[in-house]
């Protein structure tokens, strides 16, 4: 099977931005939202999505400053600001691109900073959203709180990229594919060797962009900014996952040894929560994607 076959691909009006997404598989079927991390694309799912096809309506999109969405123009707002960034506006920017697609309700699932978004769109479009999956991720909130030496060695560029532009954009800017080569393989991965030729062809053209390297930069920023004060007033209203939601990580990255992801998750989230770690590093639809596709797929059908 091609790359992407049977899929379209374009450009979809999502509020104040444009989104690139691939939709595709059974329009019959239940739609499925799936979100894509650092320092990826939409072709993370790949392998996942051919394998879901048949059972979901898929909708595969770039988070805005990613792949081929909208990069904000960061003279929008105030240098200290970053709510162009913020995760609430990017799944705000979801929320907008499903209804565009006719899905009032819908399921999402996201791995990395996609998590984290769709994490935010569980909360602020909890009407929307019937199950959340995220995968090796635990909320924000927390790992920024419980940061100590370990965290900090292994998930350097989370203080990396927040430093003050054009800091982390100038150096990463010097070798992008190095940088991008250097954190595909890391964070218990250890090898490019899972990753399709044509994905990471994808990721390097994208990637390389300068207004990339800064949105992704800005994506951090927010998360130690925006962000937390976000999660802090939800959790002082009271604010949780209203519906069930699924926690996989990879025993080998910094998720699985560093916490306990259902413990954290289900003291968020009203809903039932589940969830396994999985042989694997932090890029795990990459890495297992046939056993994502059995988990999601289960996951998202059990009723």
């Amino acid at each position: 099977m091609g790359w992407f076959d049977g899929f379209e691909a374009g450009l979809h009006a999502a509020g104040e931005v444009e989104l690139f997404a691939r939709t595709g598989g059974d329009a019959s079927k239940p739609p499925l939202l799936l979100l894509h991390g650092y320092p990826q694309t939409h072709a993370m799912w790949h392998r996942v999505a051919r394998l879901l096809a048949a059972d979901f309506s898929l909708v595969i999109p770039d988070l805005r400053g990613y792949g081929d969405s909208t990069k904000p123009d960061p003279a929008a707002t105030p240098e200290q600001d970053h709510a162009l960034h913020s995760k609430r506006a990017m799944a705000a920017d979801m929320a907008a691109l499903m209804n565009g697609l006719g899905h009032r309700t819908f399921s999402v699932a996201g791995h990395d900073r996609g998590g984290r978004v769709a994490h935010r769109l569980a909360l602020d479009h909890a009407d929307r959203v019937e199950r959340l999956a995220v995968i090796d991720i635990v909320p924000t909130l927390d790992m920024y709180d419980m940061t100590e030496m370990r965290f900090a060695s292994y998930y350097y560029h989370w203080f990396f990229l927040i430093q003050p532009a054009p800091l982390p954009e100038r150096m990463i800017g010097g070798d992008p594919s190095f940088f991008l080569r250097w954190c595909l393989g890391g964070f218990g991965t250890k090898s490019l060797v899972r990753i399709e030729p044509e994905a990471l062809a994808e990721y390097e053209r994208c990637f390389g962009r300068a207004d990339t390297i800064h949105a992704s930069c800005e994506d951090y920023r927010a998360s130690a900014t925006i962000d937390l004060e976000h999660d802090r007033a939800s959790r002082a209203a009271g604010e949780k996952v209203a519906c069930d939601m699924l926690a996989l990580w990879g025993q080998h990255g910094v998720v699985g040894q560093l916490y306990q992801p259902l413990d954290l998750w289900r003291a968020q989230c009203a809903g039932a929560v589940s969830g396994a770690a999985m042989d694997a590093g932090h890029f795990i639809p990459e890495e297992r994607p046939e056993e994502i596709a059995a988990r999601l797929r289960d996951f998202f059908l059990a009723r």
